[in-house]
């Protein structure tokens, strides 16, 4: 059953907290939560489910994430599909890099399921998306895109994941901020990319009911939980 809506915080970096109803009993995810050592200070996060797209240290500090309750927090690092407490998600490989790998070695694509939501986190993605990908990718209502180039998409290349996705909303991730050591690109070349049109937020509060048939829209979120 759908209840109440759906809150996407951005934490940071690749990590977002998405919060939603499941069964009748509230439901959080968290992605990519990063370590210390990226310069950005994660704050204490609890979680029902954890997705890690993969093993890099701006990525995958799990120890920083607890439970909600007394099961504990369930970790999704690989491909596959699962399902925890009525919300389903969908693991897909991908590569860090564009030679297979060789470089950066493998992350995931994460869809996720809630709320009659579709969400998919795009991890470190650093190729173009092969049909194969897309077809498991599917209907996407908010897709979280990395932007800031280097070892994963830049502005034209997120440019053209998006068409080819084509989502109702794209909410950017991995880019320069203040604070984060990564050399990776500032947020502007991707605004510039998408015509400059984007909406900012502290958060996402969405229900299924208010995706229109409007044209796509782009939401920079503040950074905070």
């Amino acid at each position: 059953m759908n209840l109440a809506h759906m809150n996407i915080s951005w934490v940071g970096h690749s990590c977002f907290k998405i919060e939603g109803k499941s069964e009748g009993d509230t439901i959080t995810i968290v992605t990519d939560p990063y370590t210390k050592e990226s310069g950005l200070h994660l704050p204490k996060l609890k979680a029902d489910i954890l997705t890690v797209s993969h093993y890099h240290d701006d990525h995958s500090n799990i120890e920083a994430v607890s439970g909600v309750d007394e099961r504990g927090v369930f970790i999704v690092d690989r491909p596959g599909e699962y399902e925890v407490k009525g919300a389903f998600v969908i693991g897909i490989g991908a590569y860090h890099d564009r030679k297979e790998g060789k470089d950066n070695g493998k992350s995931t694509i994460f869809r996720i399921e809630l709320e009659g939501l579709s969400i998919v986190h795009l991890g470190d993605l650093g190729t173009d998306l092969s049909d194969r990908q897309l077809s498991k990718i599917g209907d996407v209502d908010i897709l979280l895109i990395p932007v800031g180039g280097k070892d994963t998409l830049g502005a034209k290349d997120a440019a053209e994941a998006i068409r080819q996705i084509e989502p109702r909303i794209v909410i950017p991730m991995h880019y320069k901020v203040a604070g984060l050591k990564a050399d990776i690109a500032p947020l502007d070349g991707f605004v510039r990319e998408m015509g400059g049109k984007v909406e900012k937020m502290p958060k996402l509060k969405i229900m299924k009911k208010d995706l229109g048939v409007e044209e796509l829209k782009v939401i920079v979120l503040e950074q905070g939980v």
